[in-house]
């Protein structure tokens, strides 16, 4: 019992670290963008006046960090007067501070985005293993046939193929060529299958690799033999024993990879205007210095990475016993 409080507070501790590290990062990256948000905001038109303004309204006044350095005089201690602090407070009041764009909370435009990209993901992700355990099986049970080739070609294709490939390519022929798909957008339920697909492509192509080496490996085990000896069939053999214990590798890159789907989804967002979390913090993020939505949209992403982590460590424990019992 001790042990696992001991282990919970260190992996509470980890996930505050990186959390922290991740914002901070992120915070000194943007701190280091040309431009002035009042600038991009309000336009080259904007008075001397109206700038001061925006500036003091959010806080733009005052010194980002602790130190601040100038040619003049050096580093100086700013002390308690700067605006990581604040940000760092509001935080754990649950404030994401406000968009210098909208005037609305960050945390509102977020929950209005993060559902939709979290979809995507796990439409991605549904696919990817849709096409990866049925072709990653049929390759590993045909070892070196012409069924193993068409697979390692096909996964080998798109590991190759980038999204900002794939998504054009899918949009020229199931939407602007045979007309089965609105070209962009996400108004309808059939709007999420180009960017599904799109987003899925390269993560399956790396699953069924993944998958026909596992059940390559597992086909070897004794007990795959005396489970034929029992006279199972073929099939349930490969399904139910040796396709349960080749799928402990895979969760574990699953769950690794939600990250790099969160990541890609800006690009795939972008291609489809898939209006989620990647395109929030592209266009009116990144593109407006709009610094307080940059910082919550990375913070949301971060923890959601933490949470699925986490999550696939439990999957793992279920899926092999010897875990829960050391």
């Amino acid at each position: 019992m001790k042990y696992k409080l001991l282990n919970l507070i260190r992996q509470a501790a980890l996930m505050l670290l990186v959390i922290w590290t991740v914002v901070s990062l992120v915070t000194v990256l943007i701190e280091l963008v040309p431009g002035s948000p009042a600038m991009t905001i309000l336009g080259e038109t904007a008075t001397a006046e109206q700038i001061d303004n925006f500036n003091r309204k959010h806080g733009l006044d005052r010194p980002a960090f602790f130190f601040s350095y100038s040619a003049e005089s050096g580093f100086v201690w700013n002390g308690a007067d700067n605006r990581y602090l604040d940000y760092w407070t509001g935080l754990l009041k649950g404030d994401l501070g406000t968009s210098f764009r909208t005037d609305r909370p960050v945390l509102d435009l977020i929950l209005e985005r993060y559902p939709s990209t979290i979809k995507l993901a796990l439409a991605a992700m549904l696919v990817a293993i849709g096409i990866a355990i049925p072709l990653g099986v049929l390759a590993g049970t045909n070892k070196n046939g012409i069924v193993d080739n068409i697979a390692s070609f096909v996964a080998l294709l798109g590991i190759s193929l980038p999204t900002f490939v794939v998504g054009p390519f899918l949009v020229y022929v199931f939407a602007v060529r045979l007309g089965w798909f609105s070209p962009t957008g996400s108004l309808y339920p059939e709007d999420i299958i180009l960017p599904a697909v799109t987003l899925g492509a390269a993560l399956s192509a790396i699953l069924t690799r993944m998958v026909r080496s596992s059940v390559i490996e597992e086909l070897g085990e004794d007990y795959v033999r005396t489970a034929r000896a029992k006279g199972l069939s073929e099939r349930k053999v490969v399904y139910k024993h040796v396709l349960k214990n080749g799928l402990i590798p895979v969760v574990t890159v699953l769950g690794l990879q939600l990250g790099v789907l969160l990541a890609g989804a800006i690009i795939t967002e972008k291609i489809f205007s898939w209006q989620g979390l990647g395109l929030l913090l592209l266009d009116d993020g990144i593109r407006k210095l709009d610094y307080r939505l940059v910082q919550g949209c990375v913070l949301v992403i971060s923890i959601t990475f933490i949470i699925a982590n986490t999550l696939t460590d439990l999957v793992y424990r279920w899926l092999d016993p010897r875990i829960r019992l050391s």
